[in-house]
C-alpha cells in the first residue's frame, strides 16, 4: 500500500505542534501560492480538486465555497466543526494535537477564499486538552503576524476564535452547531428548499469539518493534479480513517479512497486480535450501518461504493468487531446512546430512540417476545425521513441492518427464555 499522507505528514515528528517545527517543514507556504491568486480562483481550485466534506458527509466542497454570496453588505464568517462526538471517530483531534499549525493555515487559506475575517472553532466541550493545545498554536500564530490586523504581512485581517461545546452530540449538526454559537439551544434548523449558505446571526457561513480545511494547503501548494493522484476519479485524495475495536494496531491512518477495506484493516490494523475471524465492522462512525464480514470482504473506502454496499463513509470511525462479539448487546450499546443524545426536537426521534432502545434492553433482559424483533423494524421505519435532521435516519439504518443481518442473535434470546 503506497504512502498517502496528505494531512498526517507530520503526525510522527516530534514537537510537531509547534510553529517552528509547522514551518521547517513548510507550514504556511500555502498562504503566500493563496494571497497571489484571486480569491475566487481559490474556489475554483477547491471545485477541480474534487475535494470532499470529510465531516461526514461528503459534499463537493467547492461548491459549498461557491454559495457564499461576493460583496454583500453582510459580513462572512467561517465555522470550523470539530465538534467530532460521532463514536469511533477521533480523527479531527489527532490534527488539533499533531498539526494545529496545517489547521489554521487551511482557516488562513479559506477564509480568503470566501472573503471572512472572522472564523470560529467549535470544539467538543469534552475536548480540553486538545483545547489547550489548539489555543496555544493560535496564540503563536497571532504573536509571529501570522493572523491578526495583517495576515502575514498582507492587507487582509484574520481573527480565529475557539468556540467550546457543552458536550451535545447532536451539535455536530452545522445548523445546530451554529444555534449553539448563537448561544441558544443546539437544535438543528430547517433545511431551506434550494442551495444556500448558513447563516451565523443573519450573515452567510460556511461550515466545514476539520480535516476538510486541514486537506486545503496541500491543494493550493500542490495543485489539483497532485490531489487527484490519489484516490479514485469521484472521490479523489485521502481520509483519516480512525479504526479501533478488536485489532490489534487501534488508531488513526490515513489512507487514499479506493482502498479495500479488509487491506485496510488488515495492512494498518494489524488484523483481528487474537487470531479470531472478523464478525462485522460499522464503517463510518456509530451512525453508519453495519457491514457483515461477507460485505466488508468485498467493500471498497469511497463514498461510491460504500452507498453501493448500503452503507457509508461517514467520517472515517471504523469499528472492528470479531467473531465472538454479541451483536444484540452491540446494538443496545449504540441505542443507549441515540437516546441518551436526541435532541428531542422530533417526535419520531424523541419517541423512537427511547422505544428501540428499552426493546432491546428488553430482550437482553430475557423479557422478550418474538414479536419485539420485528417492532424494532416497525418503529424504525418512521423514524426514516421524517425529521428536520439525519440524526433519526441513522439510527434506523443502524437498526435495520443490525436485525436483518444478524436476526438469529436477536431470535436466540427468545430461545433462551422458552426453556
Amino acid at each position: 500500500m503506497r504512502d498517502s499522507k496528505i494531512v498526517s505528514r507530520k503526525f510522527g515528528i516530534e514537537n510537531s505542534h509547534t510553529l517552528s517545527v509547522a514551518r521547517e517543514y513548510g507550514g504556511y507556504n500555502g498562504v503566500d501560492a493563496a494571497f497571489s491568486l484571486e480569491s475566487e480562483a481559490i474556489v475554483e481550485i477547491i471545485k477541480k480538486s474534487g475535494l470532499r466534506g470529510k465531516g461526514g458527509g461528503g459534499a463537493p466542497a467547492g461548491n459549498k465555497w461557491a454559495l457564499i454570496p461576493r460583496n454583500g453588505d453582510k459580513p462572512v464568517y467561517l465555522a470550523v466543526n470539530a465538534d467530532e462526538s460521532e463514536p469511533g471517530t477521533f480523527k479531527d483531534r489527532q490534527i488539533i494535537s499533531k498539526d494545529p499549525h496545517l489547521l489554521i493555515e487551511g482557516i488562513i487559506i479559506t477564509c480568503y477564499a470566501i472573503g471572512a475575517n472572522d472564523a470560529y472553532i467549535y470544539i467538543r466541550g469534552e475536548y480540553f486538552q486538545f483545547q489547550r493545545i489548539l489555543q496555544a498554536a493560535i496564540d503563536e500564530a497571532y504573536e509571529a503576524g501570522i493572523i491578526g490586523e495583517k495576515v502575514m504581512g498582507y492587507d487582509y485581517r484574520l481573527d480565529i476564535t475557539v468556540h467550546r461545546g457543552a458536550g451535545a452530540y447532536i451539535c455536530g449538526e452545522k445548523s445546530a452547531l451554529l444555534e449553539s454559537m448563537e448561544g441558544k439551544r443546539g437544535h438543528p434548523r430547517l433545511k431551506p428548499h434550494f442551495k444556500e449558505p448558513e447563516w451565523y446571526f443573519g450573515n452567510p457561513t460556511l461550515v466545514n469539518n476539520v480535516e476538510t480545511i486541514a486537506s486545503v494547503p496541500f491543494i493550493v501548494k500542490n495543485g489539483t493534479d497532485a490531489y487527484r493522484e490519489y484516490g479514485t476519479h469521484a472521490s479523489p485524495g485521502t481520509l483519516l480513517f480512525a479504526l479501533s475495536g478488536h485489532i490489534n494496531r487501534p488508531g488513526v491512518y490515513e489512507a487514499e479512497f479506493g482502498t479495500p477495506m479488509l487491506e485496510y484493516i488488515e495492512y494498518y490494523g494489524g488484523g483481528i486480535k487474537n487470531g479470531k475471524k472478523l464478525k462485522a465492522v460499522i464503517p463510518g462512525g456509530a451512525s453508519t450501518p453495519v457491514l457483515s464480514a461477507d460485505e466488508v470482504a468485498c467493500a471498497v473506502l469511497d463514498y461510491e461504493q460504500m452507498r453501493v454496499q448500503g452503507s457509508s463513509l461517514g467520517t472515517g470511525g471504523m469499528i472492528v468487531m470479531d467473531e465472538d462479539t454479541c451483536m444484540v448487546q452491540a446494538l443496545q450499546n449504540l441505542l443507549s446512546f441515540y437516546h441518551h443524545e436526541s435532541c428531542g426536537q422530533c417526535t419520531p426521534c424523541r419517541e423512537g430512540t427511547g422505544w428501540v432502545d428499552n426493546i432491546v434492553a428488553k430482550l437482553l433482559d430475557g423479557r422478550g417476545k418474538a414479536e419485539d424483533i420485528d417492532r424494532l423494524l416497525d418503529v424504525s421505519e418512521p423514524m426514516n425521513g421524517k425529521t428536520i435532521c439525519v440524526f433519526a435516519p441513522a439510527v434506523s439504518g443502524v437498526i435495520d441492518t443490525f436485525v436483518t443481518k444478524f436476526r438469529s442473535e436477536f431470535e436466540a434470546y427468545l430461545r433462551e427464555t422458552d426453556v
